[in-house]
């Protein structure tokens, strides 16, 4: 989407109804959050939990105040929300514009993580369990990131109405701090959720992308929206092309809910049989009752492990892509 259409965008977002009946009793514990806003916060559907909430505005305004952002709208997710619900796709992350009085809930990927023979740190389809920031781990984890510049690279060819098609796919870089530091040597990001499954390859020696032999890659495309992810936001393409937009040449925050303080906490109230929402603390209650005991695994504990993984992985010869018949 063009920067020159994004008053009329979010203009339009304005009028879009949001599902979700308010909850007024949450939303007055934090008196500065303007009325309309207020009207979002919940644990409905469609709504914002008031911790994800608070958090996500206490980042832009300390940014905003800093000067390392001037965006008039901040991001949010909340990744103990499940992928769907009542057999629709779950929305868990918030595009939030105060001035324009703007509240949009979308539906967003989270880790899937890996299953190996020392530690089981996957995630399912509809539930987070496993969070970390461990390179390699393919694991969401929370906190405080601001947006940074975006790459897009082709990723091969595909059909659509009937023709070879080149995909490129735009991925929009996050600069993070405290447990999310890494997330650039972690290559973690935003994109829409759509990749090619290879297939096999093609010879069109007039692509710009053609290799040394003349050969391109081709596949077919898969849409995981609202699904699993490898440690990467994702958004469904129209919502990627709006955000992707929204902070082209002009950063913005993204808070991401759970951080590992709040993991560890909720974690010991599950095994000390208490209530996490009765001792002040929140987490999806579905989600939570689905997965049991969540588990942050820091950096420290699991790269060892990973690192063990890759070394063992059997090094053979590049085998090409077969040539499409």
């Amino acid at each position: 989407m063009p920067l020159r259409l994004l008053p009329l965008a979010l203009a339009v977002l304005i009028a879009i109804p949001l599902s979700g009946s308010p909850q007024s009793s949450a939303a007055e514990q934090t008196s500065d959050i303007p009325a309309w806003l207020a009207a979002h916060v919940g644990t409905g559907e469609g709504q914002i939990a008031p911790v994800v909430l608070q958090r996500a505005r206490a980042l832009y305004q300390r940014k905003t105040r800093q000067g390392a952002v001037r965006n008039p709208c901040y991001l949010s997710m909340d990744a103990t929300r499940p992928s769907m619900s009542d057999g629709q796709v779950g929305r868990r992350f918030y595009i939030i514009c105060e001035e324009d009085r703007v509240f949009r809930a979308i539906s967003s990927g989270y880790g899937n993580g890996r299953k190996l023979q020392r530690a089981d740190f996957s995630n399912g389809r509809q539930c987070a369990k496993n969070f970390s920031n461990a390179e390699g781990s393919k694991l969401t984890t929370g906190g405080a990131y601001v947006t940074a510049e975006s790459r897009t690279s082709f990723k091969g060819y595909y059909r659509s109405s009937g023709q070879r098609t080149p995909f490129h796919r735009t991925f929009l870089l996050f600069d993070g701090e405290g447990d999310t530091a890494n997330a650039r040597e972690r290559a973690i990001g935003g994109h829409q959720a759509r990749f090619l499954k290879w297939q096999c390859r093609f010879r069109n020696p007039g692509s710009p992308y053609a290799d040394e032999e003349g050969f391109v890659p081709y596949g077919e495309m898969v849409n995981y929206t609202s699904g699993r992810s490898n440690g990467c936001t994702t958004w469904s393409p129209e919502d990627s092309d709006f955000i992707l937009a929204l902070t082209h040449d002009n950063p913005t925050t993204l808070y991401i809910y759970p951080e590992s303080g709040d993991i560890d906490a909720v974690a010991a109230a599950v095994k000390d049989r208490r209530s996490p929402s009765d001792t002040g603390l929140y987490w999806n209650a579905a989600c939570l009752k689905s997965i049991g005991i969540p588990q942050f695994w820091p950096k420290e504990t699991l790269q060892p492990i990973i690192n063990e993984w890759r070394a063992s992985l059997p090094q053979g010869p590049f085998k090409p892509l077969p040539i499409c018949r």
